[in-house]
């Protein structure tokens, strides 16, 4: 597996890290435990260094899987987890209600306790409190590092401005959002933002929950309450119908590559800056093969340019965010 660095961290991670969300539930059912086991150490024999959870995920189920699987491995792994939401520590429930800056201390302790290792490689803040200062939350962070018990910031779904005033305090090293061929907001100042600072990114849902596979259609269902692709407008019947126009010249490409839809969706996004590392997530050891293969497909110019000219020319029906992220940049 070839590796890559965040920004100018000098956090080195497995070009293609590994997204666990989905390994405690999420897309319909919950996978089980033991598999789930298997596959995170299976990784790590494949390559891959880079590992993504984050409190809110079960709550807590995730962080205490992934910390089962990797700390007899923790000498090998990067893992990145997450703060933003009020989880009640007795019923393992979300509150309503966001972390205040304050709060943060004894969020990190929880998720070194789940996981069960002594400090977190790279902390974000999972999405931005518009109730207090995003610099009030960097301090909170800068601290945690002092104290040893984080060694790197980032943060999850910020806007541009909101990435550059927290850098100001305590520098971030990366920042995830959702990135792909069919969701490029992250172009829209964000990823100069990085480039300009020297931060790293990290695109989640690379391959659109599954869209850029080519394995969902218009007939695909969705149950609603145990797969959040129900609830996301893209993936309506009548907004399939249309975004899948841009499937055809992905898929086009990839027959002529010998490659997977899911393959070149990935090397896309490797091939826009060295500096970006996805983690698309699975449950199944076959996607999992599937997809680290993409680090070592590399994606002529005119290849790149086909598929941006093709993601550029496909209106994409049904937006999943409004305007808040960039609303929150004025606090």
């Amino acid at each position: 597996m070839h590796t890559r660095t965040l920004g100018t961290s000098g956090l080195t991670v497995s070009a293609i890290g590994l997204g666990c969300m989905s390994m405690t539930g999420g897309y319909s059912g919950r996978p089980d435990h033991g598999p789930m086991i298997d596959l995170l150490r299976s990784a790590v024999d494949r390559g891959v260094t880079f590992f993504d959870t984050a409190e809110i995920y079960g709550p807590h189920r995730n962080e205490e899987l992934v910390g089962e699987a990797l700390r007899p491995l923790r000498d090998q792994v990067v893992i990145a987890t997450k703060f933003a939401n009020h989880v009640d520590p007795d019923t393992h429930t979300a509150t309503g209600r966001m972390l205040r800056p304050d709060e943060v201390a004894t969020a990190v302790d929880g998720s070194l306790r789940r996981l069960g290792i002594d400090t977190i490689d790279l902390y974000y803040q999972h999405r931005v409190n518009p109730e207090h200062p995003i610099e009030e939350f960097a301090e909170a962070v800068r601290e945690l590092i002092s104290a040893g018990k984080v060694k790197h910031y980032g943060l999850s779904e910020a806007a541009e401005g909101t990435i550059r005033r927290a850098h100001a305090v305590q520098p971030v090293t990366a920042v995830q959002s959702e990135y792909s061929l069919w969701w490029r907001r992250p172009e829209e100042g964000v990823l100069a933002a990085c480039a300009e600072l020297g931060i790293g990114f990290v695109p989640f849902s690379p391959l659109g929950k599954g869209f850029l596979t080519g394995t969902i259609d218009t007939t695909t269902g969705f149950e609603e309450g145990n797969d959040l692709r129900a609830s996301i407008p893209r993936f309506a019947p009548e907004a399939l119908q249309q975004n899948l126009a841009l499937m055809e010249g992905i898929t086009e490409l990839a027959r002529g590559l010998d490659a997977t839809p899911a393959q070149v969706a990935l090397a896309w996004l490797l091939g826009r800056e060295p500096w970006i590392v996805p983690i698309p997530g699975t449950t199944k050891p076959h996607r999992l093969e599937e997809n680290l293969r993409a680090a070592d497909l590399t994606l002529s110019d005119a290849d790149m340019r086909a598929l941006t000219e093709r993601s550029d020319s496909v209106h994409i029906v049904g937006g999943r965010y409004p305007d808040e992220l960039e609303a929150q940049t004025n606090r």
